[in-house]
């Protein structure tokens, strides 16, 4: 993001204050994708932000809020991205597909979101597992939400829903640390048919697949 303009302004100060907290939340996702947390320090950030250690301050208590303010925003628009894509698509499996495409597409477009989400998510501490786990967790009730009742074999039990939801993050974070976060895009047939299958069946998922 774009600095303020020097000198004299007439900006709102409430608009000065948010304007800084979302330089800081974008600086410390790129210092974080370039640096890695341990090497990520307040005074990189605030610099890349553009922004006074003492105005970070007024911010945030520290490294570690900033971080879970970053993770905390980052969470909430890939959620908006994939609620998004889903609304008005009455099939269960094409909302599912729709869903997952737009949470690539924007992982893709934003590197270091995605490096922020699935990879520095699990590497800051205790602290942010919870965050990791609570974020998961808001995503199963969408999948849950008109799946069918399962294969011949019958439905997927419910641990099942989550295990989806978190295997697809786990296969994500191990492309970023790889250096695929650019092209996560690409791995949407593998991951659509890992979450169709549990409950469509190998043969439908893949029809269903290749047909979009």
């Amino acid at each position: 993001m774009e600095s303020l303009p020097r000198g004299r302004h007439g900006l709102p100060r409430k608009y000065i204050v948010e304007h800084q907290r979302e330089r800081l939340i974008a600086a410390i996702a790129d210092s974080l994708d370039e640096r890695g947390y341990d090497h990520t320090t307040v005074a990189e950030i605030s610099g890349r932000a553009g922004v006074s250690k003492s105005d970070f301050y007024a911010h945030f208590e520290s490294k570690d809020e900033c971080f879970f303010a970053a993770y905390d925003t980052a969470v909430k628009r890939l959620r908006g991205e994939v609620l998004a894509a889903c609304k008005g698509r009455r099939d269960w499996a094409e909302g599912v597909c729709a869903g997952l495409g737009a949470a690539l597409d924007w992982l893709a477009d934003g590197p270091a979101q995605a490096n922020l989400l699935l990879v520095e998510g699990l590497r800051a501490g205790p602290g942010i597992y919870g965050r990791f786990q609570k974020a998961i967790e808001s995503f199963v009730p969408h999948l849950r939400d008109g799946a069918p009742r399962g294969t011949p074999a019958g439905r997927p039990p419910e641990a099942a829903d989550e295990a989806v939801v978190g295997g697809i993050a786990s296969l994500l974070g191990r492309r970023v640390l790889a250096g695929e976060a650019e092209s996560l895009d690409r791995f949407f047939p593998e991951l659509a048919e890992f979450a169709l299958t549990p409950y469509l069946g190998l043969a439908e998922a893949r029809r269903i697949i290749s047909s979009r």
